[in-house]
């Protein structure tokens, strides 16, 4: 009977073992198809170009691209409209002997006429300068974009393609504003085209691609983020860059910068030299523009207004009464153009364009370039405190040409060390301004206390603690008011830069 009992028992443990082994199978089972489903959602290893990760807490943060497991797929698609382009330039130049085929005994050595027959010392001449650069096909018939400096003055143009196909190239339009340009190529067949994405949609810290031919190393592909969006740097009127991270070198110029989908957001066009990891692409929706005018008209034609602007720093809009510091401030008016004649003054500040805010001199900038010629620009000003609206026939923007300064005027220095003299015509011209009227500093003693705020020579002095300053007389009272150590402001308009205000005390 033990015997029967002790079978039974085991019999049963056995059973349940068996049970919880099968439970604990299929429990594993499903982590593991959990864990896989959660996997493949977030594109993992079967997804080639980016997969989603938790964050920190644990929340997966919607459409949010993190880090991609590889561009390989996307770099296969877009290179193959991605081109090399090699440029010849015909450089003329004097004899680089000249200064060595003097004879001995000067210029009347009888060895003269020798050395100038044997190195042909008066015929100029010519060398042959190579320059590499990028481009991407836009168009099947074989539109091509690329920066201005690449192709520039070029004699020959080469596009070699993927395939290692070349072909001569010619040059539809170019605009060194922006520093691009058009170039067309006629295989005869339909060529590999990107397409063009959306740069204003585009978030810092997106992932981005750059392909091109950086030293002459065809189609390398190289990534990195986007690190900020709208960097001026100085490079010209309309300044509006994406910077990114992703290697760009010498011989990217004129690539593209693909986002995620391989569509171009930018134009890889500027790297600052010896910098890392920094470098600067024309965004593509102001690419767009300028492509489609010039492959309609070989240029680009761009409204004027005709002043000089300059955006607001928070002193100047607070000595101005401008509480939220927006608009932009008309620093001079070009005499006889088209904000002259409508009405607009100097010290006008913009608000306001076509009923739109206008918040920067970048945004204003962009806004009458694109207003078509001959149109009428609704332009809304705040002068002194209250709003006034002009409006203005847009003109065509030429190339102005900025006359230079000098400061070898003398004067009397006042107790800030500051010397002063009335503006006249032959003045005017000497520091090379376009003024009418008021004083203008023609010298600043260094160490005195014009020279601390920033005073500069050739600055033309406006106002002094709000008092109007029309002649050294008047300049000579406004100061003769102030006491002893008190400070006060000077409201000057500066060449190049406009209105600044300086801060002294007597």
């Amino acid at each position: 009977m033990w015997i029967n009992r002790l079978i039974n028992s085991i019999t049963r443990r056995r059973a349940v073992f068996m049970v919880l082994f099968l439970v604990m199978v299929i429990i594993g089972v499903s982590c593991f198809n959990s864990v896989s489903d959660d996997k493949a959602k977030r594109g993992g290893s079967g997804s080639s170009l980016a997969g989603m990760v938790p964050s920190v807490t644990g929340s997966k943060p919607a459409g949010v691209m993190m880090i991609p497991e590889s561009f390989s797929e996307l770099a296969e698609m877009a290179s193959p409209a991605v081109v090399n382009i090699r440029t010849v330039r015909t450089e003329k130049t004097g004899n680089i002997f000249r200064q060595f085929h003097k004879g001995p005994f000067g210029e009347d050595d009888s060895m003269e006429d020798f050395f100038n027959k044997f190195f042909n010392q008066n015929q100029p001449k010519e060398f042959k300068q190579r320059s590499l650069g990028s481009g991407f096909i836009i168009d099947k018939d074989g539109y091509i974009v690329t920066n201005n400096h690449v192709v520039e003055n070029a004699d020959k143009i080469k596009v070699i393609l993927k395939n290692e196909k070349e072909f001569e190239a010619e040059t539809v339009g170019l605009d060194p504003n922006t520093d691009l340009a058009l170039i067309k190529i006629k295989p005869g067949y339909d060529l590999p085209v990107l397409k063009t994405g959306d740069s204003d949609a585009l978030k810092v810290g997106q992932w981005v691609l750059a392909i091109g031919s950086p030293f002459g190393l065809e189609h390398t592909v190289t990534a990195g983020i986007v690190s900020a969006k709208g960097r001026v740097i100085g490079s010209g009127p309309y300044d509006d860059y994406i910077q990114t991270d992703a290697s760009i070198n010498p011989g990217n110029s004129g690539g593209p910068l693909l986002n995620m989908s391989g569509e171009v957001i930018g134009v890889n066009t500027i790297i600052i030299a010896g910098g890392q990891g920094i470098g600067f692409a024309i965004p593509i929706n102001q690419v767009k523009g300028i492509v489609e005018q010039l492959k309609k008209y070989g240029d680009v034609t761009r409204g004027w207004l005709g002043v000089t602007i300059q955006d607001l720093p928070s002193d100047l809009a607070e000595y101005m009464g401008i509480k939220d510091g927006k608009g932009v401030l008309v620093s001079d008016v070009i005499p006889g153009d088209p904000a002259d004649r409508a009405g607009i003054r100097p010290k006008d500040i913009i608000v306001e364009i076509n009923g739109q805010k206008i918040e920067s001199r970048r945004t204003l900038l962009k806004m009458v370039a694109d207003i078509g010629v001959g149109k009428i620009a609704k332009i809304s000003v705040l002068r002194d405190g209250k709003e006034k609206t002009f409006n203005v026939e847009v003109a065509k923007r030429m190339d102005e040409k900025i006359a230079s300064t000098g400061d070898s005027m003398k004067g009397q220095p006042d107790e800030t060390g500051i010397r002063v003299a009335n503006l006249t015509p032959e003045i005017a011209k000497r520091f090379g301004i376009t003024e009418k009227e008021g004083i203008i500093v023609v010298g600043v003693d260094s160490g005195g206390e014009g020279a601390e705020a920033g005073i500069e020579p050739g600055d033309i002095i406006r106002e002094v603690n709000r008092q109007a300053v029309k002649s050294v007389k008047d300049y000579a009272e406004a100061i003769g008011k102030i006491k002893k150590g008190e400070s006060f402001y000077i409201f000057l308009w500066r060449s190049k830069v406009g209105f600044l205000i300086a801060k002294l005390t007597k």
